[in-house]
């Protein structure tokens, strides 16, 4: 069985950055994917932009190379690629000096068409570039913003960006991507809660002891040195991906799957995290960073070798976050991520209180808890992990086996990458997926107070050696409480 594809109107997408990392390795596969798929209606184009000088020819071959690269060769269809090709024009554009935007409006012309302006460009430029949209008359009511993260450092700068933003376009019209978002096993974490019987009556500090989610790397700095220095592992990851995690496991059933009931409810939960402030961040979070060691089979250097310069910025992160409302109080959510950690895995594991009294005796063995894993990369899939029998004779012994649904295995259609499905999101008008701008304020609200704490008690960045879970901190974080982090096999 397979799934229908749903033809989306014909749009302008004008890629802003269009040469860029983002562009080349998300962007022009993830579009190219959406052509193969049957997706686009004429007639829909495809504009790159940026400072770089380019042809319109030289920007194809651009193109080309990047869905060469990072498209699986038996997903490359000749055809598609020379109709997707086809779409493609270049026009270079100066964010801050506003040459070529004339340029690129003669290219778009008058249609009416719907318009994205996906922003694959350092966030400093966004209000630039809006602004430049509005005075070059770029912008219609068809018309769409897509920002990638971070929105800001700190509370403060997200509200200047986001003010910046909204004063060329309505709240309705700014599609702030989170692409942890737009992973299927993310979304299928609604569908369990909500579309099944079993867990919902569960889903609460009742039944559940405590809930971790963890966004593991084996990569290093790669090429985000400059970056990553000034931002560090709370504000790229934290600050983001995982507590939108957090939200979606914790958030109250929404009304209707709709943009605006979902969002209410991921904000409820936001509003209701307990503040880790000055003394309780020494104990409540933990800081690391990777030194030498081996990843990926090989040595790889310390964070302070690649980057070339003493640092304290935290490449790992562990914390044990509380929500104060009815349903979760007292239920501790543990939360971890890091680079040059012992393997790639994002998962969610929501981990049931144990049995109150066994019936069977020593010899059954240790009656484990039960578990629901939700992972999220690699292997996309979901397990419940339950007791049952040991199968044989010799008497009653426990052991404990997963219900496994890989989505590899269950499904035979291909599953698409997050950017298609956002993107494609973007071109209907569909903003579930994305953040508003109250979600990303009331995010910063959480983390500057764990940021200002770490700064004002000179909290220390412990060492972990690459190719381990992280510092031995953040095995007591947890472990004092009777617990233990789930490494995934």
């Amino acid at each position: 069985m397979t799934s229908q594809i749903i033809p989306v109107e014909p749009f302008d997408f004008i890629a802003f950055g269009g040469t860029g990392d983002l562009a080349e390795r998300k962007l022009l596969p993830a579009l190219y994917q959406r052509q193969r798929a049957g997706q686009f209606t004429e007639p829909t184009r495809i504009i790159g932009s940026s400072r770089t000088k380019m042809t319109n020819e030289e920007y194809r071959e651009f193109a080309r190379k990047a869905i060469s690269d990072h498209v699986k060769p038996e997903e490359i269809d000749e055809a598609q690629l020379g109709s997707f090709l086809d779409r493609l024009s270049y026009v270079p554009a100066d964010a801050k000096s506003g040459d070529g935007f004339a340029a690129l409006k003669q290219a778009i012309g008058d249609s009416s068409r719907i318009r994205v302006f996906y922003m694959a460009v350092a966030p400093a430029l966004f209000g630039d570039i809006a602004r430049l949209i509005r005075e070059n008359g770029l912008l219609t009511d068809n018309s769409r913003i897509v920002v990638e993260k971070p929105i800001g450092r700190d509370l403060a700068s997200a509200r200047v960006l986001n003010d910046q933003i909204g004063e060329v376009f309505d709240e309705h019209q700014i599609f702030r991507i989170d692409h942890y978002l737009g992973k299927e096993t993310v979304q299928n974490l609604m569908a369990l809660r909500f579309a099944n019987a079993l867990y919902e009556p569960l889903w609460n500090s009742a039944h559940i002891d405590h809930v971790q989610i963890t966004v593991a790397e084996t990569v290093g700095l790669e090429d985000r040195i400059t970056y990553y220095n000034t931002a560090g592992a709370l504000r790229d990851m934290v600050q983001n991906h995982i507590l939108q995690l957090l939200c979606l496991v914790a958030m109250e059933a929404p009304s209707v799957m709709d943009a605006d009931a979902v969002r209410d409810e991921k904000l409820k939960v936001l509003r209701a995290l307990k503040r880790i402030n000055g003394n309780e961040a020494a104990k409540e979070t933990v800081r690391g960073q990777y030194r030498a060691g081996a990843s990926a089979g090989g040595p790889v250097k310390g964070y302070q070798e690649e980057l070339g310069a003493a640092s304290d910025t935290e490449t790992f992160v562990a914390i044990k976050a509380e929500i104060e409302n009815w349903r979760w109080a007292g239920v501790p959510f543990y939360l971890r991520t890091g680079k040059r950690l012992a393997s790639r895995v994002s998962e969610i594991v929501i981990e049931f209180k144990p049995i109150p009294h066994s019936i069977f005796g020593e010899g059954a063995g240790r009656i484990q808890a039960n578990q629901l894993v939700i992972r999220l990369q690699p292997d996309e899939g979901v397990k419940q992990w339950i007791m049952i029998k040991d199968p044989g004779p010799g008497g009653m012994r426990l052991k404990q086996i997963a219900l496994d649904m890989s989505f590899a295995e269950s499904f035979t259609e291909r599953n698409p990458d997050a950017y298609e499905r956002l993107v494609m999101d973007v071109v209907r008008g569909n903003q579930t997926l994305f953040m508003r701008r109250d979600e990303v304020e009331a995010a910063w609200k959480w983390i500057d107070p764990i940021q200002n704490a770490w700064a004002e008690t000179h909290q220390d960045v412990q060492g972990y050696t690459s190719g381990t879970w992280g510092p031995s901190a953040s095995v007591a974080l947890i472990e004092r409480d009777g617990r233990t982090w789930h490494e995934s096999d």
